[in-house]
């Protein structure tokens, strides 16, 4: 297919569109910087100068560009303070869906991928449950992560219901790898200066960058239209355990352990430790064919330490 990729020289873009490329597609890149677009086709991609945010802009952009697919891999996440990336991030999931979708019909794509987060299920205790997407997703919530989950179900509701288009959703787990959350929080580990929860945490949900490139690959060729696919490991991880193999695996103490409560001093921290999800990625393996090459936080913490 021709796919027409925003976010190509993001954290899952990039090795998606290596990978892409691989498979046989040819990638046409969106990006804001003029830089960045010449090294995408030095690399021998296609790619176009746009602000996905500028609806106009991009229709002007991407006006005589042909594709199949457009596949919605932008967040601004990472490139600012915590609260306004998480706030860019949330436009980008409403407004530049949006944009995006506008710019697919100018290209006749019939398909659209969407990144989605399994944090969509909700920043709460799901205790022992194992979370599949027959579960609730996108339910309204209040307080720091409210808009956050709106968002997140407002990219899903706008690809599915799109006339024309076969909507995919990718609900991916945390990332780990190259640029990547656990690239952000190494040095806070090495400093000591993410305390965990005497409790241990909840259990969270990674996924390696390059087997979340592997699996929006396969969405692209096999996934069903109106269908979300979880894209997470095989094995949930309690947040001690995860970051005591960090910790481990940099060579310095393990975090401190402090009261649940103390965290609410930080609390997007205190949010995501206190969350506990289980997520089972059964049916990307039965639907898409795609397995993790990276099954478990212990093969992937020495791969993003070593990186």
């Amino acid at each position: 297919m021709r796919v027409l990729l925003a976010g190509a020289s993001g954290a899952v873009g990039t090795p998606l569109t290596r990978q892409l490329v691989a498979a046989g597609h040819e990638v046409v890149g969106i990006t804001r910087s003029a830089a960045t677009a010449g090294r995408l086709r030095e690399g021998g991609t296609e790619a176009v100068v746009a602000d996905v945010m500028d609806r106009d802009g991009l229709l002007a952009a991407v006006r005589g560009v042909r594709a199949d697919a457009v596949v919605h891999q932008l967040t601004a996440l990472g490139t600012t303070k915590m609260r306004q990336a998480m706030r860019d991030t949330n436009a980008l999931r409403t407004t530049g869906t949006a944009h995006l979708l506008a710019a697919a019909h100018a290209v006749g794509a019939r398909r659209f991928l969407t990144q989605s987060i399994v944090f969509g299920y909700g920043y709460r205790d799901h205790g022992s449950h194992v979370i599949t997407e027959d579960d609730p997703f996108g339910e309204p919530t209040t307080g720091l992560v409210g808009p956050a989950v709106a968002a997140i179900r407002s990219t899903e509701e706008q690809v599915f219901a799109a006339d024309g288009i076969e909507g995919v959703a990718l609900r991916y787990g945390l990332f780990y790898g190259r640029d990547s959350f656990v690239r952000m929080i190494v040095d806070l580990v090495r400093k000591r200066r993410l305390p965990v929860p005497s409790s241990g945490g909840g259990f969270a949900a990674f996924v390696h960058l390059e087997d979340a490139a592997a699996a929006t690959v396969a969405a692209l060729e096999k996934g069903r239209p109106g269908q979300a696919y979880n894209i997470v490991d095989d094995e949930p991880v309690r947040w001690a355990d995860f970051l005591d193999t960090l910790a481990a695996e940099l060579g310095v103490r393990r975090p401190r352990r402090v009261p649940t409560w103390t965290l609410r001093a930080i609390p997007y921290v205190h949010t995501l430790m206190t969350t506990s999800m289980r997520v089972s990625n059964a049916r990307a393996g039965r639907e898409l064919g795609w397995t993790p090459t990276v099954p478990t936080y212990r093969e992937g913490i020495p791969l993003v330490v070593s990186g």
